[in-house]
């Protein structure tokens, strides 16, 4: 059983290509022009144990929103395609990761019903540019991409930010709370199908 994807998307203000292997490693190949969207979304790759392609090509002389919310919707698409019709899966999965001093809880429920509930950022997070002025991404995005993926990928998820200081780390703990949660909420369950799960520990 295969459960990889390819998504290509274009449009007047970006051009995105993604690929995703369910049942990967964690090997990334990703290039979004946005530095620090980069960074999360290796993390996604390395801590979901998928292996993800992301090439995108955005209208970074406006801003990098576009840039990130393309990338997001071809993104949450291609988890949509690989998942297929998810029999056998564990279907939930939840969450708690540290960063320092920052925590996050994540909770997935791959459901076909696109949901997001986003709580607990400190007042000022929205705010903060992450990676420099220059396709600088902006605090807000986070939000705006855990919508996005949860609403082309079909599934609901809840993340709450229970603590953090840094708005690197904050930003951070969420999506790796995310990849963890994911990677076992798609995990196949050997007491469904008799297959043995291809998700293995770090």
């Amino acid at each position: 059983m295969s459960r990889t994807a390819r998504i290509e998307r274009q449009t007047s203000e970006s051009k995105v290509l993604v690929e995703v292997d369910l049942d990967g490693t964690g090997r990334h190949d990703i290039s979004t022009g946005v530095g620090f969207y980069d960074h999360m979304l290796t993390a996604f790759a390395r801590h979901a144990l998928v292996d993800l392609t992301v090439q995108t090509e955005g209208d970074l002389h406006i801003d990098a929103h576009h840039t990130v919310e393309d990338t997001a919707i071809a993104l949450g698409q291609a988890l949509r395609q690989a998942l297929g019709d998810k029999v056998g899966i564990r279907r939930f999965g939840d969450a708690t990761v540290p960063l320092d001093e920052a925590l996050v809880q994540a909770v997935v429920d791959v459901s076909g019903r696109p949901y997001c509930v986003h709580t607990g950022e400190p007042e000022g997070q929205q705010y903060v540019v992450l990676g420099g002025s220059t396709n600088g991404y902006l605090g807000s995005l986070t939000r705006h991409v855990f919508e996005t993926l949860a609403f082309h990928g079909h599934f609901a998820l809840h993340v709450r930010v229970l603590a953090g200081r840094e708005p690197h780390h904050i930003v951070e703990t969420q999506f790796k709370a995310f990849a963890r949660a994911f990677r076992d909420a798609v995990a196949i369950d050997p007491r469904e199908t008799g297959i043995p799960s291809t998700k293995g520990a770090l």
